[in-house]
């Protein structure tokens, strides 16, 4: 997921997006951690994208708060 799609998105769908994939990481560990995984790389791609999500709302504090 790109920086301009998250923007476009509401605080409430970046944090439920975000909860959605912090689950997908989990369940992907507990997988991975029993048989091999069909695409290992997923779960560092889901990491990043948190990462981004988490930024953008971070800034958007920062912006409400300049603005103060």
């Amino acid at each position: 997921m790109r920086a301009e799609e998250i923007r476009e998105m509401s605080d409430a769908d970046v944090r439920a997006r975000i909860a959605e994939l912090e689950e997908e990481s989990f369940r992907l560990g507990f997988r991975g951690a029993t048989e091999p995984l069909e695409d290992p790389l997923r779960r560092r791609a889901i990491r990043r994208d948190i990462a981004r999500m988490q930024t953008v709302l971070r800034e958007r504090q920062l912006a409400t708060a300049a603005k103060r």
